[in-house]
């Protein structure tokens, strides 16, 4: 496999990396342009950690899901890239980050400015695509969430963060990583038909709130037999899809461990979110969170205090 390792600013000078080459089969989709965003102003996963200048874990299944499906990634954790005129050259956004990214925070990269983040999010709402992977949903926290412990276990309404409206979900808490049943919930929607009926991979599975009404939902956490109180609740989304006004969102809470990100399943499933989001294919995404998880805005309880 061929990279292109090397650093470049852009002509708005920002800088990004482009570990990928513009891919176009004959008889395949023109090159889809995906800008993966990794900043992590909290917590950074090892999955994308950059060791020695070296592309991550998760940059390289990319890049090599990239040369296959006519995805042309821009890997980057500058935050500085979200400018109107840089975001137009882009079919969608993936990120995989945490925290606040208008703060520096952890991992000391460059933050997104406020307005950046605003033309992001109007970008998406006006037909751009987002696709979120694991802790895209433990990024730009509702009030309630900072408020502390027991307001993570509270429901934010039309208080959530911007953000949070926009992808669908907020995270709340993961436990103990185990092995966890995954529902499938459409079949039908792309990547979606060959994950088997006992799928189930050892993961840290995040327990989730301020789920969006328009959800359409793909797969479903199977709680029964979970281990830890965050999921002594009922069923609830962990992968989904939905519009955000103009845009095509997705999201899946895998992706922390790099096995995961190895997995065939996972990959199909990925890519079928991708395709989607970027356009190259349709699917019904009719909401159905209510018929699937009725129960999914039942929160669990917060743990007694130590």
């Amino acid at each position: 496999m061929k990279l292109i390792s090397t650093l470049s600013y852009l002509a708005v000078g920002l800088l990004s990396v482009n570990f990928s080459t513009p891919l176009r089969a004959a008889d395949g989709p023109a090159v889809k342009r995906i800008l993966f965003f990794s900043k992590s102003a909290g917590f950074e996963h090892s999955a994308i950690r950059r060791v020695n200048g070296q592309p991550s874990h998760a940059e390289n299944v990319l890049q090599k899901l990239g040369e296959k499906y006519n995805f042309e990634f821009t890997f980057t954790k500058d935050g500085r890239v979200f400018t109107p005129e840089n975001l137009a050259k882009y079919d969608a956004f993936f990120f995989y980050t945490t925290g606040d990214l208008t703060k520096v925070g952890t991992d000391k990269n460059p933050a997104m400015t406020p307005e950046g983040k605003a033309a992001f999010l109007e970008a998406i709402h006006n037909g751009k695509g987002f696709i979120g992977t694991h802790s895209a949903s433990d990024t730009f926290h509702s009030p309630n969430y900072e408020a502390g412990r027991d307001g993570r276990y509270q429901a934010d309404g039309d208080n959530a963060d911007p953000y949070v409206k926009m992808l669908g979900a907020e995270f709340i808490i993961h436990g103990a990583q185990q092995k966890s049943h995954m529902i499938v919930a459409d079949p039908n929607f792309p990547g979606l038909s060959g994950v088997p009926a006992d799928f189930g991979p050892l993961e840290e599975w995040y327990s989730l709130k301020n789920f969006a009404s328009n959800l359409h939902v793909l797969l479903i956490q199977d709680t029964a037999g979970m281990r830890g109180n965050m999921y002594q609740r009922p069923p609830y989304p962990a992968t989904w899809a939905r519009m955000y006004g103009q845009g095509r969102v997705f999201y899946t809470n895998m992706g922390h461990r790099e096995d995961v990100w190895d997995n065939p399943v996972f990959q199909q499933v990925l890519v079928g979110g991708i395709n989607w989001a970027v356009r190259n294919v349709d699917a019904d995404v009719t909401p159905n969170i209510d018929q699937v998880t009725p129960k999914a805005n039942q929160l669990p309880s917060p743990p007694p205090p130590r």
